[in-house]
């Protein structure tokens, strides 16, 4: 479950190029993402996404926070966002689906900690 992890806060720290080899390879062509904020379909949309949250947040980094929980096919995990090596400034909460290969099918995301 941990490597779920990774490749999920991979693809949102990672730059284009590298961010959509890691949704070819770790994301399913269905994909959907919603949190409070944003829902999305699809690689490109989650492609975009990424890329507005990078542009209103530059130079900071997703990073794991506490432990992965998960079964069958869903993992729970806390994440931070902020400058790298600091405290986060904003930390959420995702539960994603995986599909019959292992890919992330669905992101069902929450935010815990958001700046005014």
């Amino acid at each position: 479950m941990d490597h779920v992890v990774d490749t999920y806060l991979a693809a949102w720290n990672a730059a284009p190029a590298e961010r959509t080899a890691l949704l070819d390879a770790h994301f399913s062509p269905d994909l959907t993402y919603t949190d409070p904020l944003a829902q999305v379909a699809g690689r490109d949309g989650l492609h975009a996404l990424v890329d507005g949250v990078r542009a209103q947040f530059p130079g900071f980094v997703f990073t794991p926070v506490g432990d992965v929980d998960g079964h069958h096919d869903r993992v729970r995990f806390q994440w931070g966002l902020g400058p790298e090596g600091a405290e986060p400034v904003v930390i959420g909460f995702d539960v994603v689906v995986l599909d019959d290969e292992g890919r992330i099918r669905d992101v069902h995301g929450f935010l815990d900690r958001v700046p005014a």
